[in-house]
C-alpha cells in the first residue's frame, strides 16, 4: 500500500518503506517518512461494523480489513485520520475541494464491495461530493 500511494520508496532488508515521497490526500500533507503516516481504512472498521459487518465471519471481516484490492487501505496524515475516527461521510469529509476528484469514490467503494448499508445522510453526502466531480 506504502509503495502505491508514494514515489521514490526505499525500503528495508525486510521490504519495509521506509522512506519515499507521500502527499495525504485528506489534507495535502506531505510525508517524506512512512513513520509520518498513518493507514486509514476509507471505510472505518467500527462504522462498517454499524453496516453490517457484524454478521460477517471472522475470515470476511479480515479480508475486509486487509484490503488492497478496492482501495480500502489509504496513507494519510495521523491528524487527518484521528479527526476521521469512525465516522460516515456524513459526519466527516476531508476539508473542502481537499480530496482528489478521483479518491472520491472510494468513500463509496468499500460499502459498495462488500454490501454495507449506506444510511441516508450517507448516501446525500456520497452524492453531493461525486456531483462536484461533474
Amino acid at each position: 500500500m506504502l509503495q502505491r500511494e508514494g514515489t521514490d520508496l526505499t525500503q528495508d532488508g525486510q521490504c519495509r518503506a521506509t522512506s519515499g515521497h507521500w502527499t495525504s490526500p485528506y489534507d495535502g500533507v506531505t510525508a517524506d517518512s512512512a513513520a509520518q503516516l498513518d493507514i486509514d481504512h476509507v471505510v472505518p472498521l467500527k462504522e462498517a461494523w454499524r453496516s453490517g459487518a457484524s454478521e460477517w465471519s471472522t475470515e470476511d471481516r479480515r479480508a475486509f480489513a486487509n484490503d488492497l484490492t478496492h482501495s480500502q487501505l489509504i496513507a494519510v496524515s495521523a491528524r487527518s485520520n484521528r479527526s476521521k475516527g469512525d465516522k460516515d461521510p456524513a459526519s466527516w469529509q476531508p476539508p473542502a475541494g481537499q480530496l482528489p476528484m478521483h479518491l472520491r469514490p472510494r468513500l463509496g467503494l468499500g460499502k459498495h464491495v462488500y454490501g454495507l448499508t449506506v444510511d441516508p445522510a450517507e448516501r446525500s453526502a456520497l452524492d453531493g461530493m461525486l456531483a462536484t466531480c461533474a
